[in-house]
């Protein structure tokens, strides 16, 4: 105990306490089941877990923000100011861990291994996380612009604030800054698969513009803008950690299929809240989506008991009093019952895939926020 106190600035006692809960819990683990949990307790809050990863997120993205134009670095920031729960680069991190563990326990494993916190996330998969959130926020300031939104998160959006050509260019710089993180990670393989998300960000976009397409393809057509517009960020974030943590494709497709899911997940509970949250709940309208000609899930459900519907999706409620008469039969239906049952789906799909990896306070952390996301109710 003596030598250990002259090392304290390293092995501090919490420090000491996780690692040997580790040795404890990662030997157990190699004998049962990767499906069990870690121990017969509470599952981690996960923000909790992910908080370390995540310290001084937002003043990193700042330090990618750079420039010389005050207007310009004022923009880029608006967004970055610490009032969301950064619950994309979240996953992201405790997928890291997840994966890191699932692969390393595979090895021989030896106490020498958790003093090298080899369990730890890696610099190139926590600049993920960052590269995460950096093309999520570039996102939400183009929707802002094409949506002619003017609130966001609570406060007036970046649009509103600079006007819509400013805007557009602003959103365009943090993708661009997001891109030379990503070339910086140095890796060919995570390039390919973080620039299939701005595709498939565009792609997405453009397939909400055009949605008039006939009755029976409304939903696959609904599901796969959901996919590309929300999911496919999460699905392939989650895919890139993998690979820099683990060999394995089986794994790389693992986090995929989780992050897929719990994105699709996300975006479906968002949609329900949009009918049955305030405005201040929200941070920003609700029934915003029929006021922008959208048919989400709650809505096309609603259909089936509601025919007359249909005719107002076609016009993309653009005639006075379809907004409100289309929210009143959601109201009645079973819409909303029956999108929260489809977003539990996709969780159970989530909790599926994560439940293959080897078991860790990560991924049963992960396990717990198939949970969180479908009892949110912002």
């Amino acid at each position: 105990m003596h030598c250990l106190q002259g090392r304290s600035s390293f092995l501090s006692f919490p420090k000491l306490r996780s690692i040997f809960w580790r040795l404890h819990h990662t030997t157990a683990s190699r004998a049962c089941s990767c499906s069990k949990t870690v121990s017969d307790e509470k599952y981690q809050d996960p923000f909790k877990l992910g908080r370390k990863d995540l310290k001084n997120l937002y003043e990193d993205i700042k330090k990618e923000l750079l420039v010389c134009t005050a207007e310009l670095r004022e923009m880029c920031e608006y967004y970055f100011d610490g009032r969301g729960k950064a619950f994309r680069p979240m996953i992201v991190v405790l997928m890291a861990r997840a994966c890191n563990i699932h692969y390393n326990n595979s090895k021989k494993f030896t106490l020498l291994w958790l003093l090298k916190g080899k369990w730890e996330v890696q610099a190139s998969q926590r600049s993920v996380a960052i590269i995460t959130e950096m093309i999520h926020t570039a996102s939400l300031v183009h929707d802002d612009v094409i949506d002619e939104a003017n609130s966001r998160r609570g406060k007036m959006t970046v649009n509103q604030i600079w006007g819509e050509r400013k805007a557009v260019l602003a959103g365009d710089f943090i993708l661009s800054a997001a891109s030379l993180a990503l070339a910086r990670i140095g890796n060919t393989n995570i390039v390919s698969v973080l620039t299939q998300v701005i595709e498939d960000l565009v792609r997405g976009e453009f397939l909400q513009l055009g949605s008039k397409e006939n009755e029976n393809e409304r939903f696959a057509h609904y599901l796969e803008k959901t996919f590309k517009k929300t999911a496919s960020l999460i699905a392939n974030s989650c895919k890139a950690v993998s690979i820099l943590g683990c060999p394995d494709p089986k794994v790389h497709e693992i986090a995929y299929q989780y992050g897929k899911n719990v994105g699709i997940a996300f975006q479906l509970i968002d949609d329900v809240l949009d009918f049955t949250s305030c405005a201040d709940q929200m941070g920003k309208p609700t029934a915003a989506d029929l006021k922008l000609g959208l048919a989400t899930g709650p809505v096309l459900f609603a259909c089936r008991q509601f025919p007359e519907i249909n005719a107002m999706i076609m016009r993309r409620f653009s005639l006075p009093g379809d907004v409100e008469r289309a929210r009143e039969y959601v109201l009645q239906s079973d819409g909303v019952q029956q999108t929260n049952y489809l977003a539990q789906r996709y969780c159970h799909e989530a909790m599926k895939e994560i439940s293959k990896l080897r078991p860790s306070p990560e991924r049963d952390a992960l396990i717990q926020l198939t949970e969180m996301v479908l009892t949110r109710d912002k």
